[in-house]
């Protein structure tokens, strides 16, 4: 039988645990949300809905077509224009989706003969982007500026080191000013994935390599979501302009898929200037993490502390992880649940996300549900 095989694994992470189910959810949910990577609570916001609302009446439901063809509209233009301005970065490249914007920057920038040393905790799509560059990879141990440097001195050609700036699985910041300097002792490019930084970090929301002094430089280039903070879909590259013409010219996931549709680069648009007109969005999303750690380490949880917005709380197994998230959304409060293969050290957690809308009230009822159903 063709697809046999596809029993046995099925009956093997039922085993461990580990089966996904989509959980279609309804446009009005009841539950308390600290699921979604809605960071600064736009994803709703009335001149969010309307800017993506405008942009689908004006330029229609979709890009119609690559971005070298007819998907580039002069919306897509505005939106790079202004996320260069607010990062402070030369150019920028919108992609249809964070995980294209990874593939893109990596492979793009790792050709035959060049060397891509990739920090352990790092995302899938970063993963990917190093498993379809042409360049050779290897990877070092989480957050370690001296791995980093080793493995460059061991090259001689072409190299980029590759990192997020917040780890998505326990919310930790990279080392992003150790890491710049490692990789300029042996003359190599930073790739930083700022999905989890952007709207959250440095002044106003500009993201994590802004904070850490790195945005514009020469030898620096991030991707970014426009999913979380933004409240949107897509990606977009930051970088120097040389960086992005290459792009344009050489990455398949921008020159072969079809352009971000124009609701979506509307409605991040329209986020991005609100961000600018309220940039206190960003602090209070990093208020509300660290409220949410400090009242569940008390309740005597093992929670690990916040550098963003992301919290993470370990659980014992990965059936009590699922268990517990359930447990939860019966109470009214959604969680993310990460189990293997999802977290490089195999360790399960209730993942929860902070939001710069929620109140004290809400914060108070969702530690209550948390520290409840453990």
């Amino acid at each position: 039988m063709a697809f046999g095989w596809i029993d046995e694994q099925a009956a093997a992470r039922r085993a461990a645990g580990l089966v996904r189910t989509l959980r279609p959810r309804p446009a009005d949910s009841p539950l308390l949300d600290l699921a979604s990577n809605d960071y600064l609570g736009l994803a709703r916001h009335p001149r969010i809905t309307a800017g993506a609302a405008e942009a689908a009446r004006t330029w229609g439901g979709g890009a119609t077509g690559s971005r070298l063809v007819t998907g580039t509209t002069e919306l897509h233009t505005e939106l790079e224009r202004e996320l260069a301005d607010f990062c402070g970065f030369e150019s920028a490249l919108v992609l249809s989706s964070g995980y294209a914007a990874n593939l893109a920057a990596v492979t793009a920038l790792a050709p035959h003969g060049s060397l891509v040393v990739s920090d352990a905790g790092n995302h899938a799509s970063l993963i990917d982007g190093c498993r379809l560059a042409r360049g050779t990879t290897q990877v070092v141990g989480h957050a370690d500026p001296a791995g980093v440097r080793k493995a460059l001195g061991t090259h001689e050609g072409p190299a980029v080191a590759v990192s997020d700036t917040v780890f998505s699985v326990d919310g930790d910041a990279a080392p992003l000013a150790e890491l710049a300097l490692a990789c300029r002792e042996y003359g190599a490019g930073l790739v930083l994935d700022d999905a989890h930084g952007l709207g959250v970090l440095g002044d106003g929301g500009r993201g994590a390599p802004h904070a850490a002094g790195l945005a514009g430089d020469p030898d620096v280039v991030v991707t970014v979501t426009l999913s979380k903070s933004l409240g949107s879909q897509g990606g977009a590259v930051l970088g120097p302009a040389a960086v992005i013409d290459h792009l344009v010219n050489a990455a398949r996931t921008f020159i072969f898929d079809t352009g971000l549709a124009p609701a979506a680069a509307g409605a991040a648009l329209a986020a991005l200037r609100l961000l600018r007109e309220e940039p206190d969005r960003a602090a209070r999303a990093r208020a509300v993490a660290t409220a949410l750690h400090t009242r569940l380490t008390a309740e005597g949880l093992s929670a690990v502390r916040p550098d963003a917005a992301v919290v993470s709380v370990r659980a014992p197994s990965p059936e009590r992880a699922l268990s517990w998230a359930a447990d939860c959304r019966e109470a009214g409060l959604a969680v993310g649940c990460f189990r293997p293969p999802s977290v490089p050290d195999g360790v399960s957690r209730l993942r929860l996300t902070a939001r710069a809308d929620l109140s004290e009230e809400q914060i108070e009822r969702a530690v209550d549900v948390i520290s409840r159903t453990r």
